[in-house]
C-alpha cells in the first residue's frame, strides 16, 4: 500500500507502508487501537484514522519528533493507492471476475488505473493477465507409452 500525502499548496509525498518494521506496527496498533489486519483492510477503504496514523508514523522517519497531533491533515490530502505487488494481485482477480465480460472489464481496468501508486506495472499486469495462455503440453503417461526394444 502506498499512501500519497498531499498537503495543501505542497508537494505530494509517497509513503510506502507495504514495508514496515515491527516496531513501527506496533505504535500503529497502539494509536489507532486495533490489529494491523484491521488497521491495513481500513487503509485500501479509506479510512482517514488508519491513513493518518499509518502515514504519521512514516514520516516519524524523517521528523522523529512529530507528534501524532500536530499530523492532522485535511481528509483530501491523504490517498491510499496499490503497490506494484498489489496492483498485479488485484489484476488477477479482476480478470477472473469480469474477464467473460467485455462490456464490464474496460470500466474495471480502469479502476484498476486510478488506484495504483505504478501506472506501469498496472499496465504491465494488464497485459500479463489478459494475454493469451499456452494450452499446458500434452502429458503421455508412463502406460501409454511404448515400450523400447533393447
Amino acid at each position: 500500500m502506498i499512501i500519497d500525502y498531499t498537503p495543501e499548496g505542497g508537494e505530494t509525498l509517497r509513503l510506502d507502508a507495504g514495508r514496515l518494521r515491527a516496531s513501527e506496527i506496533q505504535v500503529i496498533e497502539r494509536t489507532a487501537d486495533r490489529r494491523w489486519a484491521e488497521i491495513q483492510e481500513a487503509m485500501s477503504e479509506g479510512d482517514i484514522n488508519a491513513l493518518r496514523t499509518v502515514a504519521w508514523v512514516i514520516r516519524k522517519r524523517s521528523e522523529p519528533s512529530l507528534r501524532f497531533g500536530d499530523f492532522d491533515p485535511f481528509e483530501d490530502e491523504l490517498r491510499a493507492l496499490l503497490d506494484a505487488r498489489e496492483t498485479r494481485a488485484y489484476a488477477e482477480k479482476i480478470f477472473a471476475r469480469w474477464g467473460d465480460s467485455p462490456e464490464d472489464l474496460p470500466l474495471a481496468w480502469d479502476e484498476l488505473r486510478e488506484s495504483t501508486a505504478d501506472p506501469e506495472a498496472c499496465e504491465a499486469a494488464i497485459a500479463d493477465v489478459t494475454a493469451p495462455k499456452d494450452p499446458a503440453p500434452a502429458q503421455v503417461s508412463e502406460s501409454s507409452a511404448s515400450p523400447s526394444d533393447g
